[in-house]
C-alpha cells in the first residue's frame, strides 16, 4: 500500500495511480479470437467456452421458466424481501430520471421545437460471477431498461461448475423483469449478445460491469451493439479531513478490496493523524476478513496520501475520476460543488459506498478507470434515443428562409436553397 505525502509522490506512482486500467490492450487479440469465434460458430463456441472457462457442460443455454421458478423456492423468504425492498428503490429512483416523451416550446410564432424520447428495442445485461454471485447487478441493469420500456431485456451469467445459475441472481433477475436469462459469461456472453446465436437474442445495446476481458469485448463489439461505458474493476476515493472516522474510511477501503485483487481504494486526507489510523485500522481489518487473500493483493493497489489542503485533495480527485468518491469531511457541500469527475458520490460518514452497491437506489455500475472524465454511471437515459422534432408554419419559416437559402448556396448545395424558394414560389 502506497502511504505518502501527496507532494512526495513520484511520477512512476502517480501515473499508476491516475493511468490504472491499461490492461485493455494487453488481452485485445485474445478477446478478438474468442469474438470472433461466437460469431461464426454460435452456440457451439458458447459451449467450448463455457467448458474451458468455467468447467461447465451447458446443452441448454437459456435458464427456463422453471429454474427460476425452482430458484424462488429455495431463496431465503427474507432475502427475497431484502431484493424487493432494494428493487423498490432502484425504480424510483430511476422513474424519477425519466424524462418527458415528448415534448415542445415555441421559439419563435410559427415554430415549435421538442425532442421525443424512445426506449431501446433490446438491452443485454451482463452480470459477473465467478467469485461471488451478484444479484444487486441483475436489478441495477435491468430494471432501469424495464423502467425506460425497453421491449426485451436479456441476462448473461457465468454458470458454476455444475452448470447451474446461482439462485439468487435468478431471483433477481425474476424480480427486475429480466424476458431472458442465459447461463452465458465472459467475452462468449458479450459476443453472443452482439452478434447473436441459434439461442441468444442479439442486442441494440450491452450493459453491466466485467473484469479486464469482459470490458475489452464491450468495447470491440461497438459496430454490432452499443455499449453503456467501459466498466471494469471497481475502485473507491476517499477525501476526508480529521472529522472523519478511522474505522469507517478503513472499513470501507476494505470492502472495496474485498471485490477483486485488481481494485483500487485510496484515501486522501488533510489530517496526518487520521492517515496514520486509518493506515493501521486497515492492516488491522484485513487480517481478519473472511476474503483476506483477495484484499491483501487489492491492498497493493490501495495508497494513503497527505494532502497540504482540501484544494490539494479536490485537485487530485478530479484528476483520479474515480469510480466512487467518498466525501467524509466537515464541510461536505462545499466539496461536493467543486467535485468535476465521479461515477457516483457518497456525502457523509453514514454513506458508504456498500449502500448504494445494494439499496439506496442510485446505480453501482459505473465507469472505472479515470472513464468518469467522460462517462456517466447508468442512468435511465442509456436505455433511450432521443430525436429532435420540428413543426414549423409558413409564417415561421418565412423568418428562417434568408438565413437557410443564404447559407446553403455558400456551401454550394443549391438544392436546399430551392428546397425553401419552392414554398414561397406561388
Amino acid at each position: 500500500m502506497l502511504y505518502k505525502k501527496l507532494s512526495e509522490v513520484n511520477s512512476e506512482e502517480m501515473d499508476r495511480l491516475i493511468n490504472r486500467g491499461g490492461e485493455l490492450a494487453d488481452v485485445r487479440e485474445t478477446v478478438a479470437s474468442i469474438l470472433e469465434d461466437v460469431k461464426h460458430k454460435g452456440d457451439e463456441a458458447l459451449r467450448m467456452y463455457t467448458r474451458k472457462f468455467d468447467g461447465a457442460d451447458v446443452d441448454i443455454l437459456e435458464v427456463s421458466a422453471e429454474e427460476i421458478d425452482e430458484a424462488m423456492r429455495n431463496v431465503d423468504p427474507s432475502l427475497l424481501r431484502h431484493l424487493e425492498f432494494a428493487a423498490g428503490n432502484i425504480r424510483k429512483f430511476h422513474e424519477a430520471q425519466m424524462p418527458e416523451r415528448i415534448w415542445f416550446m415555441e421559439l419563435s410564432p410559427g415554430i415549435e421545437l421538442g425532442q421525443k424520447f424512445t426506449p431501446l428495442e433490446s438491452v443485454g445485461a451482463y452480470v459477473p460471477g465467478g467469485r461471488a454471485s451478484y444479484p444487486s447487478t441483475a436489478l441495477m441493469t435491468i430494471i432501469p431498461a424495464k423502467v425506460a420500456g425497453v421491449k426485451s431485456v436479456v441476462m448473461c451469467t457465468p454458470p458454476g461448475a455444475d452448470g447451474r445459475i446461482n439462485p439468487l441472481t435468478l431471483a433477481a433477475a425474476r424480480i427486475a423483469g429480466a424476458d431472458h436469462v442465459y447461463k452465458v459469461g465472459g467475452v462468449q456472453a458479450i459476443g453472443a449478445m452482439a452478434y447473436g446465436t441459434e439461442t441468444v437474442c442479439s442486442v441494440s445495446k450491452i450493459v453491466g460491469p466485467g473484469n479486464v476481458y469482459v470490458t475489452a469485448a464491450k468495447m470491440q463489439v461497438r459496430d454490432k451493439a452499443e455499449i453503456d461505458f467501459p466498466a471494469g474493476p471497481s475502485e473507491v476515493l476517499i477525501i476526508a479531513d480529521d472529522s472523519a472516522d478511522a474505522r469507517m474510511a478503513a472499513s470501507d477501503i476494505i470492502a472495496q478490496a474485498e471485490h477483486d485483487p485488481n481494485a483500487v481504494s485510496v484515501l486522501v486526507t488533510t489530517s496526518a493523524q487520521l492517515a496514520q489510523y486509518v493506515y493501521k485500522e486497515v492492516l488491522e481489518q484485513a487480517a481478519r476478513t473472511t476474503r483476506s487473500e483477495i484484499v491483501e493483493n487489492s491492498l497493493e493497489n490501495a495508497a494513503i496520501l497527505l494532502a497540504e489542503s482540501l484544494d490539494e485533495c479536490i485537485r487530485f480527485s478530479n484528476d483520479f475520476a474515480p469510480e466512487h468518491l467518498e466525501i467524509m469531511v466537515y464541510e461536505p457541500d462545499s466539496v461536493l460543488e467543486t467535485i468535476e469527475n465521479a461515477g457516483s458520490i457518497f456525502v457523509g460518514n453514514y454513506a458508504p459506498v456498500p449502500v448504494g452497491d445494494y439499496a439506496s437506489g442510485t446505480n453501482h455500475v459505473l465507469p472505472t478507470a479515470g472513464y468518469a472524465k467522460i462517462y456517466s454511471g447508468l442512468n435511465i437515459t442509456h436505455f433511450m434515443k432521443c430525436a429532435s422534432i420540428q413543426k414549423i408554419s409558413k409564417q415561421g419559416l418565412e423568418t428562417l428562409k434568408d438565413a437557410v437559402i443564404s447559407i446553403a448556396e455558400k456551401e454550394g448545395l443549391t438544392g436546399h436553397a430551392d428546397s425553401i424558394r419552392t414554398r414561397f414560389s406561388n
